[in-house]
């Protein structure tokens, strides 16, 4: 695999994806393009976007997170081992996972618990409402 100037710890981790998902690197079609937005100059000038193209399930990955060509290299092929451990383990993705926590998280609280905190808020001001100083005339 390709050095990639990262750590040897995330080197390790995107090989052993690559190898539990069976993905080789003379499946991967890899272009470089020209990126788009800020940068002025630079982008003019250096193809720092990434593109990747898994032949086997015919993924498609495009990466400009970074300013630099090697870097871009390294999160595409990231960013392409999620998609397919996505559509081959499904429901058990990290991925996924991740979505369905938030999803519960933002989901609207039921009547019972707006009512539970709601009195949990009442209590909590009468305690302080008792804390006040009395003032003695």
């Amino acid at each position: 695999m390709i050095n990639f100037g990262i750590s040897a710890a995330k080197q390790k981790e995107l090989e052993k994806k690559f190898e539990k998902f069976n993905i080789k690197e003379s499946d991967i079609v890899e272009k470089f393009i020209h990126s788009s937005g800020h940068g002025g100059q630079n982008l003019n000038k250096v193809a720092t976007c990434v593109y990747l193209k898994h032949i086997p399930t015919m993924t498609e990955i495009k990466c400009q997170k970074h300013r630099t060509q090697l870097l871009n290299r390294y999160e595409a092929r990231k960013m392409l081992a999620e998609s397919i451990e996505t559509e081959v383990l499904g429901m058990q993705s990290k991925k996924i996972k991740e979505i369905e926590k938030m999803r519960r998280q933002k989901r609207k609280r039921s009547k019972r618990a707006k009512e539970k905190i709601l009195e949990n808020k009442k209590n909590n001001s009468e305690k302080k409402q008792n804390r006040k100083k009395v003032e003695i005339e």
